[in-house]
This record gives structure tokens, C-alpha cells and sequence, in this order.
């Protein structure tokens, strides 16, 4: 995999909209955004002229080129989607913001071309909860792997957006346009006109099939369908402080809860730290922002001379989300629908969910492989899991910033003695508390005989071919809809039309094997399954499952019945050709 550095980010460039202004002696100079001549003469009627390469006409425009809209962006054009991507700003934002991700935020980053040698991570070994009274109270294992991925690593934000960039720089069906901004949209019932400004007197209109608002906490897209957001904002106010050049560095996560002070700090890559520090009554932004108060906070680390401070700034959190992430046309992503507390660091994580799980969906309509109405599972899908994050992210912060000493006590010594039973102690010091991505309503066959869950992501492990070549699962399946067979060839079961209606929605076949199987002839592609990821950990030989591109399953059965299964799986999708059967409706609650 090629490593992007800075110097590949120069092929990110603004779009070059073309600029022509008149000279003292009666000539004109026409420039790109950059300020580089493109041509001379002429007089300045040319201001009204078209701006160069602006594209007027697009599948997608995402407004937002922060790490969810890069990304979003990325998965489209990997597809094949003509996708236009402005942002207001014409730099990337270089003091670190989100710091944490954790390996599905990973997975999905493997899905649009970015991987562990294109940015810098730190593996997180666990996740502390000290009390200046009882000590360690809680303490959460994210030592090890899930799904080829570190379960939790610290990263520089800075670094994975020029990674994204440099990668969408690459995709012929991408533009990027910086420096623009969005004033207005207009859903016209079969297209969105979006009027832009590009720096001339009069505004320039494109026309997209869909909008991806990826604009962030105050997104301008959110305010323009009228969707506002529901929630708390939280009282606390914060000081956060990045720091470079530190010292000793921690090498984990840890929550200093003292009701006084309550103080995360945490370690990133580059010799980074991170602290955020509860403001207490009276405390000003201005007083907590100074280089004496700065100094102040941090003198209990040491070294303070030798730190370089990227960053200081006092914010509030918020716990928001809006009552739907679509109208229309336009649909919200990231934190321009929901805002998550940082005390379980998923608020990046949420946002690239959102991503995944909507790019396959609107490359599968804008290209005519599935049927508009798979649309609305985005919303069914996305929204319950971001609830449930956002509760899981304000709990952890009634453990972080107790109200007194006594709730304090009460509440951190609770907590310890909880842990001494077994049962407790494995299910918060191994992540059972967090939520897991399984949808119960949306985009899959209801369940009635199932070896695998339906609605939940399948796992990824390494896989090798009949060449030696060793690779990750999700690689193998690409972004595409794949009947994958397992320890039997699911294809050679295949009826023939069932087969050419398949390959006509873009699906695709595949093979896993037991570590060890041989086989002396097969027509799909195969892979050695190294580590029983799949077999028989998670599925049973001679089964087969229908798998989104978001890795989801949608369907599953033996592989005696899989002209069935995908025939089901292309009704659902409303693929051409296969007519709508009211048994396969997408789940409901009380399915």
C-alpha cells in the first residue's frame, strides 16, 4: 500500500475556478483560485464565464471535506460515483480535534483505501478510572485485535484527513472543490440544485441526484432541510489541551475523576498528550486559555518548558441528534446529526458508521442496481445505534465528573466493588457495555432459520488464495454485494438465471475454506480461511450468506437453497427485473 506524505497532498488542490480581473491599463488576467496566470487578454465580460472544471452536473455532492466527508466521498467515487466535494475552508484544520478510534472505525477506513501505513496510530492497551481516594475503580481491555483491526488506537486527525484527501485525489470520478461555499438547496423532487458561492458576483448552480451534508456541528445543510437538533448540552465547560514534544508520555488512556478537577488525558502518536480539564464555577475561557494558567494545569507532568502546546481551547460538550438523518433528497452525516459526549471517544467513530452505511445504498440507486426506497433504512438503521452511543457516552461522563465527594464515593466505590464480581468485572473490563452495531429494523431478510445474525457486520479475518497471496476478508469482498459460500461453492448452486440477475446487480461470488481444504478445481475465487474466523466459529460449513457492502449480512442459509436466498436478497434491494414480494419487507421492531 503506498504511504501519502505531505508532499502527495499537493495533488489535492482546490478545483481551478477561474477568476478574471481587469488591469490599470485595460486588460485582463485570468486566474485559478491559486492565484496562477491561466490566460491574458480579453476584457471582463469573462467574469460571467464558467468557472473551469466545476463540474454543473453530479450523482452526489458532499458539502463537508472533513474526515466524514472524505471518507464518504471516497466510497462513492471507489464505485464509481460522480461525486463533487466543496468545503468553505481552503486548508485542512491542523490543530488535532478527534483523537480516538476504535477498530470498526478502522474497518470502515480499510474499506475506502486508507490502512495502517497511510496515518499514524497508537495502539490503546486499556482505559483507566482512577479516584483520588480509592484509587483504580474501573479499568476497560482494549489490548489485542478485533476483526484485523486494534480495538482502540489514538491517532492525529491532521495526518488521516490529508491521508483521505490524497486518496480521493486519486479517484477519476472525484472533484474537490475548497473554498466554496453552499447557499442554498433546492430539492426539485428527482434532483437538488445547489447554489454555490465560488467567489464571483453571481452564485453557481449545480445539480446533484442526492447531497451528503458532512458540514459538521453546525451544518448549514441540517439548518437548510429544517432539521434541528434534540438533547442536552451539558453545563460543564472544558479546557482541552494538545500537547507535542512531551516528555514521558503515557502509553494508555486514563480518566483522572476527581469530583474537583476532573481531568482525561491520554497519549497519541508524535510524543502527543492530550488533557481535558473541567472548568470549576467563575472560571473564565480567557483565564484558562492563558500560557500561565496552560503552564499551571500541566506542571504535575513535568516538562513543561520542552512541550509544544498545539492546541488550547475551552468548549461545551453537547449529547445532540436530530429527529431524522434524512428529507428528501439531502441527506446528514457525522456530527451535522448528532453530537456524541468524548467520554467513550465515538463521535468520529459514529460519523464514519454513518458513512459506510449510506455511500453502498446511494451508489447502488444512482447507478440503477436497487430501488430508491432502500434509501430510508439509513435513518432506521443509524439512528437507534447513534441513541444508544450517546447514552453509553453520558453515563461514562456521570463516572467521570461527579457532582461532589460524596456522590463521588458512592459512585467510584459502587464501581469497585462491582468488579470483584466476576460476571461485572468482564462485562465492563470487556467492552460489554458498548452498544453493538445490530440493526434490529432495516435493510435484510427477516430472520426464520438463521446460523448467522442478520443486521449485525461479518467478522473479518486473513484469508489466502491458491497463490500464497495473504489478505484481509473485507479486501477480498471488495465494496460490492457478495454471495459468499462457505467450505462449498455457493456459485455452482446457483441456477442460471438466478446467476444473471446477480451479476447484473453488481454481485459478485466468493469461496472461503477451511485452513487446510484443497481443491483441486473451482471457477470462484477462493480463500483460505488462516485463522477460523469463519468456519466454524461463526458460520457452519456448507452454509452461504448474502453480504452488503458495508459488510452487514443480509441473508443467509444453506447452500442447497441459495438460488432462493439471493433471489430474496434482489427483491428486497428492488433490483431490475426481480418484482417486490410483500413477505421480504424491511424489519420492523416487532419482526
Amino acid at each position: 500500500m503506498t504511504k501519502y506524505s505531505v508532499m502527495s497532498l499537493m495533488s489535492v488542490r482546490p478545483l481551478n475556478i477561474a477568476r478574471r480581473v481587469q488591469n490599470g491599463d485595460g486588460s485582463v488576467v485570468t486566474t485559478n483560485s491559486g492565484g496562477d496566470v491561466l490566460a491574458q487578454g480579453g476584457n471582463d465580460e469573462g467574469l460571467r464565464g464558467e468557472p473551469a472544471d466545476l463540474p454543473s452536473s453530479v450523482d452526489v455532492l458532499v458539502v463537508g471535506c472533513g474526515p466524514v466527508g472524505a471518507t464518504a466521498a471516497n466510497l462513492l467515487a471507489r464505485d464509481g460515483v460522480r461525486v463533487l466535494v466543496i468545503d468553505k475552508a481552503t486548508e485542512i484544520f491542523t490543530a488535532p480535534r478527534a483523537i480516538a478510534l476504535d477498530n470498526e472505525a478502522l474497518r470502515i477506513l480499510q474499506l475506502a483505501g486508507i490502512g495502517d501505513k497511510d496515518f499514524d496510530t497508537i495502539a490503546i492497551p486499556y482505559v483507566r478510572m482512577r479516584s483520588p481516594w480509592l484509587g483504580e475503580f474501573g479499568r476497560v481491555n482494549t489490548l489485542g485485535s478485533v476483526d484485523g483491526h486494534p480495538k482502540l488506537v489514538t491517532f492525529y486527525q491532521p495526518e488521516l484527513e490529508r491521508s483521505l484527501r490524497a486518496r480521493l485525489a486519486a479517484c477519476e470520478t472525484a472533484k474537490t472543490a475548497l473554498g466554496v461555499t453552499l447557499l442554498s438547496l433546492d430539492d426539485q423532487g428527482d434532483h437538488v440544485v445547489a447554489s454555490l458561492d465560488i467567489g464571483r458576483q453571481t452564485p453557481y448552480n449545480v445539480r446533484a441526484t442526492y447531497v451528503v451534508g458532512a458540514d459538521g456541528a453546525s451544518s448549514l445543510v441540517r439548518q437548510l432541510i429544517g432539521q434541528t437538533f434534540e438533547g442536552k448540552t451539558f453545563t460543564e465547560d472544558w479546557l482541552i489541551v494538545d500537547a507535542s514534544h512531551v516528555r514521558d508520555p503515557i502509553d494508555h488512556v486514563e480518566f483522572i475523576c476527581d469530583h474537583r478537577r476532573p481531568t482525561p488525558h491520554m497519549v497519541a502518536p508524535g510524543a502527543r498528550e492530550r488533557w481535558e480539564f473541567m472548568l470549576r464555577p467563575g472560571e473564565t475561557r480567557e483565564e484558562m486559555e492563558s500560557d500561565a494558567r496552560i503552564r499551571k494545569m500541566l506542571a504535575p507532568w513535568g516538562g513543561i518548558e520542552a512541550m509544544t502546546i498545539e492546541r488550547k481551547a475551552v468548549y461545551r460538550f453537547h449529547a445532540r441528534t436530530v429527529k431524522a438523518f434524512s428529507k428528501g433528497r439531502v441527506f446528514l452525516a457525522g456530527d451535522a446529526a448528532h453530537i456524541t459526549p468524548p467520554f467513550v471517544g465515538q463521535g468520529l467513530v459514529a460519523g464514519l458508521r454513518d458513512a459506510s452505511n449510506l455511500c453502498w445504498k446511494l451508489a447502488c440507486v444512482v447507478q440503477g442496481r436497487a430501488a430508491p426506497r432502500i434509501l430510508d433504512t439509513y435513518d432506521q438503521e443509524r439512528r437507534p445505534h447513534v441513541k444508544a452511543m450517546i447514552g453509553l457516552a453520558k453515563f461514562m461522563g456521570r463516572l467521570v465528573m461527579p457532582r461532589n465527594a460524596g456522590v463521588a464515593l458512592l459512585t467510584h466505590g459502587l464501581m469497585k466493588l462491582a468488579r470483584l464480581v466476576p460476571r461485572f468485572r468482564a462485562h465492563f473490563d470487556e467492552l460489554g457495555m458498548k452498544p453493538k452495531n445490530v440493526f434490529r429494523r432495516g435493510l435484510f431478510v427477516k430472520c426464520v432459520k438463521s446460523r448467522m445474525v442478520r443486521g449485525a457486520v461479518i467478522p473479518q479475518g486473513w484469508v489466502r488464495d491458491r497463490e500464497g497471496q495473504i489478505r484481509l476478508s473485507d479486501d477480498v469482498l471488495g465494496t460490492r454485494l457478495v454471495l459468499a459460500g462457505f467450505g462449498l461453492d455457493a456459485g455452482a448452486a446457483l441456477d442460471a438465471t438466478t446467476r444473471t440477475a446477480w451479476t447484473s446487480a453488481g454481485g459478485a461470488i466468493v469461496q472461503f475454506v477451511h485452513r487446510g481444504q484443497k481443491l483441486h478445481r473451482a471457477e470462484t475465487a477462493c480463500w483460505e480461511d488462516l485463522d477460523g474466523v469463519f468456519m466454524p466459529r461463526a458460520v457452519p460449513f456448507g452454509w452461504a450468506a448474502v453480504v452488503r457492502p458495508d459488510k452487514t449480512i443480509l441473508h443467509d442459509g444453506p447452500i442447497s437453497d441459495v438460488s432462493r436466498l439471493v433471489r430474496e436478497a434482489l427483491q428486497l434491494l428492488g433490483a431490475p427485473g426481480e418484482s417486490s414480494d410483500p413477505v421480504l419487507q424491511f424489519v420492523s421492531p416487532s419482526a
